[in-house]
C-alpha cells in the first residue's frame, strides 16, 4: 500500500484489533475521464473500506483519505462507501466511518452529487437498524456534514472542521470572530458531537461504545451487592452518579459539552448496557432547558430503537425562563414526552435530591411511563418547594414559617409520594446499586 494511504490506513490500525483488518476493493478507480481525471487516477478512489474486529467485535469500515485527488468523494468513491453498508447490514454489524473530505469531485460534476445523495440516502436507510459511529478526522462540510448527523455516535478529531457553510461565508462573521467549523463550537454549541479529542483519544472512545452496543449480555466483572461509596454527594450530577454505580464505575458520558443541564450516556450494569438521562444542577439551578430536551428526547430515541433499557436519574426544579425558552420549549418538551411515552423499553426513574412541578413529570415520571420510580428518602418530591408555596399559601392568623413547615412534612417527601403510589421503593444510598439492578433484571 503505497504512502498515500498511511494516514487513511493508520486510523483503521489503530481502531482495529491486531490483524483483523480485511481490505475489500482496493483497485477501485474514477471511471470518469473529463478534466484529464485519467492521468490523476489512483487505486483506491480516496478511500479504504473493509472489515474487522473491535474486541471481537465484527465491524465494517472506511476511512477516507484526502491526499488523494483533492479529497473529494466522486461515483466509484461513493459505490465502494456503499458496499460497506450493504455488507453491514446484511451481517447486522456496526459501520464505522472516518470522514476527511474536501467536498463534491468537480470533475464528475452530477454524476458525484448523486454520488453523495446515494451515501446519505444509505445512512438514513439503515439507522436504527445497525449502529453507526462517524469520525470527523479532517474536513467534513457542505453536505457530507448531514453523516455525523444521521450516526448513532459522531466523533470529531481536534484540529478537524465540520460545517455546512464555512465561517468566512456566513455574513457578519468570520474564522476569527467564531470559527463555526471548529470542534469547540460543534461540541458545546451544536449538540452535534458525542466525544472529541485526540486521536487516540475519540478511537478509545469508539472502542467503549462497540463493547456497548449492539446490547449483548456478558457476564459482570463487578459485584452485583457492590455498596455505592459516597453516593449522597452525588446526586446533583446524573454522570457522577451514574458512574459509581455503574460496573467497575465505567460510564461514557455523549454529547457531554452540550446542554450540560441534561447528561446521556451509555454503561453496564450487571453486564447489561443500560441508557442513562439525568439532570445535572448547574450555575442556573436544577433546571430543564429547550436544548437540554432535545439532547433527551433524541437518547431516548436512540435506546428505544437498540432496545438498550433507560434509566432517569432526576433532579429538577424549574423551567429555564427567557424568551428564547418561551418559543422553544414547549415544542422540545413534547418532543422528548412523545419519546418517554412511545419508548417500549424498560424505564426505571430515580429521584435523586429533588423532583418539583411540571419539570419532574416530564422527567419520566409514573404518569408518562416510567415503569419503576425509586427515591432517596431524605429526596424532595411535590407541586413546588415548601418556601415557595408558603408564600402563595398564605393564611390568617399562621406564620408563613409554620404553613412552610406544614407544607414540607406533608407533601414534600418520598415517603409521602411513596404513600400516594408514585414511588414504588425508597432507598438507601449504598443499596441504590443492587435494586437498580434488580428492577432491570426483573423486566428480562
Amino acid at each position: 500500500m503505497g504512502n498515500d494511504l498511511s494516514q487513511a490506513q493508520a486510523r483503521i490500525n489503530a481502531l482495529l484489533d491486531d490483524n483483523s483488518f480485511v481490505e475489500l476493493q482496493s483497485l477501485v478507480t474514477s471511471r470518469n475521464t473529463d478534466f484529464n481525471l485519467e492521468a490523476k487516477k489512483e487505486p483506491s478512489d480516496g478511500v479504504i473500506i473493509g472489515h474487522g474486529l473491535v474486541n471481537g467485535t465484527l465491524v465494517f469500515v472506511y476511512s477516507q483519505n484526502a491526499e488523494v485527488l483533492g479529497g473529494t468523494i466522486g461515483e466509484m468513491h461513493a459505490k465502494k462507501i456503499l458496499s460497506v453498508y450493504d455488507m453491514a447490514l446484511k451481517v447486522g454489524a456496526p459501520v464505522i466511518g472516518f470522514i476527511d473530505c474536501n467536498g463534491v469531485r468537480l470533475q464528475e460534476s452530477f454524476d458525484a452529487l448523486e454520488a453523495l445523495g446515494s451515501v446519505i440516502e444509505a445512512s438514513a436507510d439503515v439507522k436504527g437498524v445497525i449502529p453507526q459511529l462517524i469520525c470527523v478526522a479532517g474536513n467534513c462540510g457542505g453536505g457530507l456534514s448531514v453523516l455525523p448527523a444521521l450516526a448513532d455516535f459522531s466523533f470529531m478529531v481536534d484540529g478537524s472542521s465540520l460545517f455546512v457553510n464555512s465561517p468566512d461565508a456566513i455574513k457578519s462573521n468570520s474564522v476569527d470572530a467564531c470559527d463555526t467549523s471548529s470542534v469547540d463550537f460543534q461540541f458545546a454549541e451544536t449538540g452535534n458531537i458525542d466525544v472529541h479529542g485526540s486521536l487516540d483519544e475519540v478511537i478509545a472512545s469508539m472502542r467503549q461504545i462497540i463493547s456497548l452496543i449492539p446490547n449483548d449480555i456478558t457476564e459482570a466483572t463487578d459485584d452485583l451487592n457492590r455498596a455505592s461509596v459516597g453516593l449522597e454527594d452525588k446526586i446533583c450530577d446524573a454522570a457522577a452518579f451514574a458512574t459509581e454505580i455503574a460496573d467497575n464505575r465505567e460510564f461514557i458520558e455523549l454529547k457531554g459539552g452540550f446542554a450540560q443541564e441534561m447528561v446521556t450516556g451509555l454503561m453496564k450494569l450487571d453486564g447489561v448496557t443500560v441508557g442513562v438521562v439525568g439532570n445535572r444542577e448547574t450555575d442556573k439551578g436544577a433546571i430543564l432547558s429547550a436544548n437540554a430536551c432535545e439532547k433527551a428526547a433524541d437518547f431516548i430515541d436512540l435506546c428505544d430503537m437498540y432496545e438498550i433499557p433507560l434509566l432517569t436519574l432526576t433532579d429538577v426544579e424549574a423551567f429555564k425562563t427567557c424568551k428564547c425558552q418561551e418559543k422553544r420549549l414547549p415544542r422540545a418538551l413534547a418532543q422528548m414526552t412523545q419519546r418517554f411515552v412511545d419508548a417500549s423499553i424498560p424505564k426505571i426513574n430515580v429521584i435523586m435530591k429533588q423532583a418539583y412541578g411540571s419539570p419532574y413529570v416530564f422527567m419520566n415520571s409514573k404518569s408518562i411511563g416510567a415503569d419503576l420510580v425509586y427515591a432517596f428518602e431524605d429526596s424532595k418530591i411535590g407541586a413546588m418547594e415548601a418556601s415557595k408555596a408558603a408564600s402563595i399559601l398564605s393564611a390568617d392568623g399562621v406564620s408563613p414559617e409554620q404553613i412552610e413547615k406544614d407544607y414540607d412534612s406533608i407533601y414534600d417527601s418520598a415517603a409521602k409520594a411513596a404513600a400516594h403510589g408514585h414511588v414504588d421503593r425508597i432507598l438507601t444510598y449504598a443499596d441504590a446499586r443492587k435494586y437498580i439492578i434488580a428492577g432491570f433484571e426483573m423486566f428480562f
